[in-house]
């Protein structure tokens, strides 16, 4: 049935219910359609370049905000959009300008585009220009939880852990049902080893509320440790089903790939060995310091340094932490990797030790000292 007689601002509500629904595809096509009809609608011109951008189509996003503050060139939505499009292209100068512009234009009022902005500069790691975009955001909405929760989100990442757990503290005094601020509140508690504290928090969360492994491991681990509960406990079963729904399936032949680099990996790590072992003492008298070549130190965020090989410090990492120690390597590093992911956005290898530690420290989770 055709659906002409729509007016623009009737597209432009259609496509969004699309999009809000995840359905990018049925939205492209709605806005298309509607373009074709209303060629100068700037709403539907930006509704596109968030559907593009949705779709991680960085170029033809770029053009449809471009094509927007053409029609309009003070736009908040679209200059939001423009903004955000080029930190994907890494420029990152840029964008800030566009966003200061924002702010200039008197948009603070805004609370939705101020927390929008502010998370796309998380997510690129700006994590003091987010936190002043949160900041604003709270200014203007003091009684948000989403908004504090988002400034203790930012406190964290920028290493103001005390500030931090406070801002979460309150943003769940404000809505008790915060989950996901709860979730992150626990995690930190865990990471700073305030174990009562952080079983506390993690304790009144659901299976269903989590959408990451690491929260849910730490909750099982603290039960046991804290409220003495043995393994195979009733009430681990929904959270054991959580964590098998949250464990990505393996496909037999990314398995059998995976075997095959194994082998591979394994007789590379015995050839490494032995001519470590032929040449460390050479090394040694070289340097003055013993297989210097082949150990590192990485510094984690909580303060701990881990010393060795990078499969070593990997290991060494995984033991640190009882929820992970029953886990193989391989295991920790994909937990962790998607952890990571969760919270900055970042894409962190989970290939091998030393890709994982060094995605790990681009990302801002760790430090290599060598």
């Amino acid at each position: 049935m055709s659906s002409s007689f729509l007016s623009s601002e009737e597209y432009d509500e259609r496509a969004h219910q699309q999009y809000n629904e995840g359905n990018y595809d049925g939205a492209l096509v709605t806005l298309h359609e509607g373009l074709a009809l209303y060629p100068n609608a700037v709403e539907l011109h930006v509704g596109l370049g968030y559907a593009r951008l949705a779709r991680d189509e960085f170029a033809w996003a770029r053009r449809s905000f471009e094509e927007a503050l053409v029609l309009d060139p003070e736009h908040e939505d679209g200059l939001a959009g423009l903004g955000e499009t080029l930190l994907r292209f890494g420029q990152t100068d840029a964008a800030k300008r566009i966003f200061a512009r924002v702010r200039a234009l008197g948009y603070e009022d805004d609370i939705e585009l101020m927390q929008q902005i502010g998370r796309a500069l998380f997510r690129d790691d700006e994590f003091e220009e987010a936190l002043e975009f949160f900041e604003v955001a709270v200014r203007q909405a003091p009684d948000s939880a989403e908004a504090v929760g988002l400034v203790g989100y930012a406190q964290h990442r920028l290493g103001q852990d005390d500030a931090a757990v406070e801002t979460l503290r309150r943003a769940l005094k404000l809505e008790p049902a915060y989950t996901e601020a709860r979730i992150y509140l626990g995690n930190l508690l865990y990471d700073r080893g305030e174990y009562e504290a952080a079983l506390y928090q993690l304790d009144q969360t659901q299976p269903e509320d989590h959408w990451d492994e690491l929260g849910i491991w730490r909750l099982l681990e603290l039960r046991k440790s804290h409220l003495r509960l043995p393994d195979g406990d009733p009430s681990f079963e929904p959270w054991e089903a959580r964590l098998a729904e949250l464990a990505p399936g393996v496909d037999p032949v990314d398995e059998m790939l995976t075997e095959l680099e194994t082998r591979f990996n394994e007789q590379d790590e015995r050839e490494a060995r032995e001519q470590l072992e032929l040449f460390g003492s050479l090394l040694g008298q070289l340097s003055g310091d013993r297989d210097a070549a082949a150990l590192h130190r990485v510094e984690a965020g909580d303060g701990r340094a881990y010393d060795g090989t990078w499969d070593e410090i990997v290991d060494q990492m995984r033991e640190s932490s009882a929820a992970a120690a029953a886990r193989t390597a391989a295991e920790f590093m994909q937990s962790e990797a998607r952890r990571g992911h969760s919270l900055t956005g970042r894409l962190i290898p989970a290939g091998d030790a030393e890709s994982f530690l060094r995605g790990c420290a681009d990302a801002g989770l760790l430090r290599i000292v060598r």
